[in-house]
């Protein structure tokens, strides 16, 4: 064990570039020991909260990845517990290629952006679509309050890893 997100991650592939470029003894540090970030903190609990939006990623049956915004007020991405998220799926422009994608593949990447302070975080985990017959409780919960839109449903992301990223290419940008 020992680094979850690097575990996943870093394919055969991967580490054969990261050997062909030099890179490889850098992260060797990221293999065993102890299971780690695989379990949020109070620092991306916090960093979380404050996010207004956040980038998904999915992959359909064709192979093809798909990249969509998610947005909201901040804190509409909740975190449940050190291992859990989950948000409100609002109706929008009922292409449903997310969802879609995710009732055949559940694994997703998010990445949540912290321009201004030129930081971000990564995450691998796995999507469920829960309708609100599901669990209707979650799907109430995750509401925004003052916030018109209709909840179709909500989805819950179960974390297998998760990276901070360097910020040496981050332009900062300001709402």
């Amino acid at each position: 064990m020992g680094h979850r997100f690097a575990e996943l991650a870093f394919t055969p592939a991967v580490l054969a570039q990261q050997e062909a470029f030099g890179s490889r003894d850098s992260y060797r540090r990221f293999f065993g020991g102890e299971p780690r970030n695989d379990r949020l903190s109070s620092a991306e609990i916090e960093f979380i909260a404050a996010r207004d939006g956040f980038y998904l990623a999915s992959v359909g049956e064709t192979g093809w990845p798909y990249v969509q915004f998610r947005g909201g007020t901040p804190g509409f991405l909740r975190v449940i517990d050190e291992r859990t998220l989950a948000w409100a799926d609002f109706r929008g422009n009922r292409q449903y290629v997310s969802v879609g994608n995710v009732s055949g593949n559940d694994r997703v990447a998010m990445f949540l952006m912290d321009y201004a302070n030129r930081r971000r975080l990564k995450i691998l985990g796995h999507a469920e679509i829960l309708e609100p017959d599901d669990d209707a409780g979650l799907a109430a919960g995750l509401a925004v309050p003052g916030y018109k839109a209709v909840v179709e449903r909500a989805v819950r992301v179960r974390i297998a890893g998760f990276d901070w990223n360097c910020p040496q290419h981050i332009t900062p940008r300001f709402t």
